[in-house]
């Protein structure tokens, strides 16, 4: 029987990021979105999660969402049967990156969501096109259903986040590393570090997408996602190659 899969949405994002993808995959899996906004740091969102998700599960996380899935992946690696972490870092931020959210957080208490939105996730940082507009009014239409008060928490356990680089080298679950080639916010160049970090994991970029790939690139997302969940889960160890 197949491990259930469970989304973990982005700063901003709920299950609509993921729609393309629990559509293709819930007829084969049991489909799950997990929200990630319940704290004001990552280990008590874990926490709280851990409460909820099946005993063993795959997890996709996208951008704070991977940041939740590493946190996890920390306190019970023995609950993920793979990982997929989607345009993400597993570094902590530094004293200034960390300030640097600040003034989002004072329009959002100030009522002024879609400045804070473009301040977070600036329509740049999508692929641009036709469909850029139409994915930032997306974008903006999920962050008001997260709430200002939901952002600010997940800003600040965004602000707050260990760094995770160890505790990846000791992962030995099936691992894809994804982003959108075009993200600037999370650059290939970082998911390629990221990559390097785990046992055989698989780096997949996505042209044509920015950001967001599960919904600017849906199909690419998803076929990636399918080999992941296909991939065989004994994994030769660095010792043994």
């Amino acid at each position: 029987m197949r491990d259930p899969l469970v989304f973990l949405p982005g700063l901003m994002c709920d299950a609509h990021l993921f729609a393309p993808q629990i559509m293709a995959f819930s007829a084969e899996h049991a489909v799950m979105v997990a929200p990630v906004s319940q704290g004001e740091r990552l280990e008590e969102v874990a926490s709280a999660l851990l409460d909820q998700l099946p005993q063993r599960c795959a997890l996709a996380g996208h951008g704070l969402g991977g940041m939740v899935a590493m946190e996890i992946l920390r306190r019970a690696p023995d609950r993920v049967s793979r990982l997929a972490l989607m345009d993400s870092t597993p570094l902590a931020e530094t004293p200034q990156s960390a300030a640097d959210y600040e003034p989002a957080i004072i329009k959002l208490k100030s009522g002024q969501l879609e400045e804070a939105v473009e301040a977070l996730i600036p329509q740049g940082a999508l692929a641009p096109g036709p469909g850029r507009v139409t994915l930032a009014a997306e974008l903006i239409a999920m962050a008001e259903r997260v709430g200002e008060g939901g952002i600010i928490r997940q800003i600040r356990a965004l602000q707050r986040r260990r760094d995770y680089q160890s505790v990846l080298r000791r992962c030995k679950v099936p691992t894809l590393i994804l982003c959108g080639a075009e993200d600037r916010l999370m650059p290939a160049k970082r998911h390629e570090f990221l990559a390097d970090l785990i046992p055989y994991a698989r780096l997949e970029i996505v042209e044509g997408a920015g950001h967001l790939p599960p919904l600017e690139q849906p199909g690419a997302v998803t076929e990636a996602l399918r080999g992941w969940l296909e991939q065989p889960f004994v994994l030769q160890t660095r010792a043994d190659a």
